[in-house]
């Protein structure tokens, strides 16, 4: 920079980086001499450009916004990939093996930045705009699938499933609070959502006996929601160890890979 610009100035090591495809838009201060040392034009990819860009280029665009670029770099050690593969399987097991379940489209074992160290991806067929009772209770067991899986093959359990418990906890009180899907609250609403198009915020609106009440509601879905998943990964334990070592060999599979292995199991059942 060679001026002074919201604070800094030519003696500074800044380098401000912005991009937008909308010049029109910007405040004319920033388009003064001065402000930007240098201005690059992008065009529109021609042909070629644009035939390298393939199915598998906005795959990896969508989950680098979902769960962060891929840490390529980042080494585990054997036992970490059998542990993060089991749990991966355990979800995509348990989602395979329920209805009203979104299918499994692509399960994979390497790390990304957000600190996922394996992801299972599912897509629903068709847009969802109703969520029923079982639908949400589903997505519960699905996600304690993984710790469950931990559970049935190492007998013990790991910090992987963190995120999995803030998501189960967050949809059984939302079933209890909000949805009206608890038998006990039946159609009473506990729970307002302020400013919902903004990120929001729940408050109850009900006493702190009834809180605590909620509490243990919340509790009984997900201990149901987890026994559901374990008696579905220990009744099918022989698919759950073939797709995790096959899900360690390749790091990631499609979900047509796995269902091939579910589908050789359950047909010779």
């Amino acid at each position: 920079m060679t001026n002074r610009w919201d604070g800094f100035d030519g003696r500074k090591g800044v380098v401000i980086l912005a991009a937008t495809n909308r010049p029109e838009s910007l405040d004319r201060a920033l388009l003064r001499p001065g402000r930007f040392d240098r201005r690059i034009q992008m065009e529109l990819p021609d042909l070629e450009g644009r035939r390298s860009v393939t199915t598998s280029d906005l795959e990896e665009s969508v989950e680098t916004v979902l769960a962060g670029a891929q840490k390529k770099h980042s080494v585990l050690t054997a036992e970490e990939k059998h542990i993060v593969a089991c749990h991966e399987i355990g979800h995509a097991l348990v989602a395979a093996l329920q209805t009203d379940s979104a299918p499994v489209h692509k399960i994979t074992i390497i790390p990304r930045t957000s600190g996922a160290l394996g992801y299972t991806m599912q897509v629903d067929e068709g847009e969802q705009v109703l969520l029923s009772r079982e639908n949400l209770f589903n997505r519960i067991a699905t996600l304690t699938g993984g710790r469950s899986a931990e559970e049935l093959v190492f007998g013990s359990i790991t910090t992987g499933a963190s995120n999995d418990i803030e998501q189960a906890t967050r949809l059984a009180r939302a079933m209890v609070s909000r949805f009206g899907m608890s038998d006990k609250y039946d159609m009473m609403g506990l729970e307002t959502v302020n400013n919902a198009y903004l990120g929001g915020d729940n408050s109850l609106t009900c006493s702190s006996e009834t809180a605590a009440d909620i509490d243990r509601e919340v509790l009984r879905i997900v201990k149901e929601a987890h026994g559901k998943a374990r008696e579905i990964l220990s009744s099918h334990r022989a698919i759950l160890d073939e797709a995790a070592d096959y899900l360690v060999q390749r790091e990631t599979i499609t979900g047509e890979e796995f269902m091939r292995i579910v589908r050789k199991h359950t047909a010779a059942a």
